[in-house]
């Protein structure tokens, strides 16, 4: 599914037209976006949790070459399905 067919299925479930429900999932990934770049996390009872932490800079190997090369720290993204989601995935 992609983010038109996620906005369609969005409109049909709650009866609202496509741009409303367009207008909903950008407010709710603006909302997540800004509140992860702050370094909050969003939790979703029974669906999931976004959190944000920081992976150290490393040393990588490049596969092509064999050659030793760093890898910079950077914040990753992560996100752990709650109860209500792992369970209705698994039935």
């Amino acid at each position: 599914m992609n983010k038109s067919d996620l906005i369609d299925a969005m409109a049909a479930d709650a009866g609202i037209s496509k741009a409303a429900a367009k207008a909903a999932l950008d407010s709710l990934t603006s909302n997540v976006t800004s509140t992860l770049k702050g370094g909050g996390r969003v939790s979703l009872v029974g669906w999931g949790t976004w959190t944000v932490s920081n992976r150290a800079a490393r040393t990588g190997r490049n596969p092509q070459t064999g050659k030793t090369i760093q890898i910079a720290a950077k914040n990753v993204v992560k996100f752990k399905a709650g109860a209500g989601l792992s369970d209705s995935v698994n039935q």
